[in-house]
């Protein structure tokens, strides 16, 4: 399955039925699964010294997914292809690295 295959079968599961509420809602709801994922690492580092067991990596995966979703569904509702996002995605940073400015901070480097 590639990205556009998922955001498709993903797009038929979002129960949105305003275009503002599906871009409303599928942005929060990223940012809420993305703070899940960074939550259930804490906890891995806080309570188990960075000992990840395999029950801590399949819940993480399931937020993964959940971050995944929402992020399909929001880029789609924006017009938006999950292939280009991921394309052009890749190819900021290759030119990034290729220019020596991969770290530091700001959107124009």
């Amino acid at each position: 399955m590639n990205l556009d295959e998922y955001q498709s079968q993903a797009l038929s599961t979002a129960v949105y039925t305003q275009w503002r509420d599906q871009l409303v809602c599928t942005t929060l709801g990223l940012n809420g699964e993305a703070g899940e994922v960074a939550e259930k690492v804490k906890k891995v580092i806080r309570d188990r010294a960075w000992e990840f067991t395999p029950a801590d990596l399949e819940n993480i995966k399931k937020e993964l997914g959940d971050v995944l979703w929402y992020l399909a569904v929001l880029a789609k509702t924006l017009g938006l292809s999950l292939e280009d996002v991921a394309a052009h995605n890749l190819e900021k940073l290759r030119n990034r690295r290729e220019r020596g400015v991969i770290g530091g901070s700001g959107d124009h480097r």
